[in-house]
């Protein structure tokens, strides 16, 4: 099916919702992030959760890199604070930045996992790398207009996505890394 590389492989609600143990279980060792209304509202800097949340994936051994668009005076910061790599700039959907972040992180794609609460960027890019994906509901509305438009479309995807068997989880269920 065409839209296969629109699927994410999970829908989650929110990033802070995945069980990271269990993926670290699973053989993950590195997880990229999109930033913005993803782990934060769109251009807020990172959060005690968030800065939290990182602290725990790090102590599980996971590598994370975070994976923007946006360009290093917005992302950097936000690394900084969460410890993180980074890739700014990153072309999404374009597969070259999803291979850099793997570089950068030390992984292979299919040790890696992305989280990301855009389907026409996120998901579409790291599934044609070959990263396994997880979708999470933008955490602001407020949003860009050409974001809010996306966002129709991603309706459409969303539904099909439930129509076709894919059903919407609370906890990560991923086959074994082999």
């Amino acid at each position: 099916m065409i839209w296969k590389n629109l699927y994410p492989n999970e829908y989650l609600d929110s990033a802070y919702d995945v069980d990271y143990e269990q993926l670290a279980a699973l053989g993950v060792r590195g997880v990229l992030f999109d930033i913005d209304n993803t782990l934060v509202p769109h251009g807020a800097p990172a959060t005690q959760d968030a800065i939290e949340l990182f602290r725990k994936i790090h102590r599980l051994g996971l590598a994370t890199c975070l994976v923007s668009n946006n360009q290093t005076p917005r992302v950097k910061p936000f690394a900084d604070a969460v410890e993180s790599d980074f890739l700014p700039n990153a072309h999404k959907p374009m597969p070259g930045g999803y291979r850099k972040a793997c570089q950068v992180m030390r992984t292979d794609p299919a040790e890696t996992i992305l989280i990301g609460d855009q389907i026409f960027t996120d998901i579409w890019g790291a599934n044609r790398t070959g990263i396994r994906t997880i979708l999470v509901k933008p955490i602001h509305p407020k949003e860009e207009i050409q974001i809010v438009l996306k966002r129709r479309l991603e309706w459409f995807i969303l539904l099909a996505y439930r129509l076709y068997g894919q059903k919407r989880v609370t906890k990560i269920f991923l086959p074994p890394y082999q």
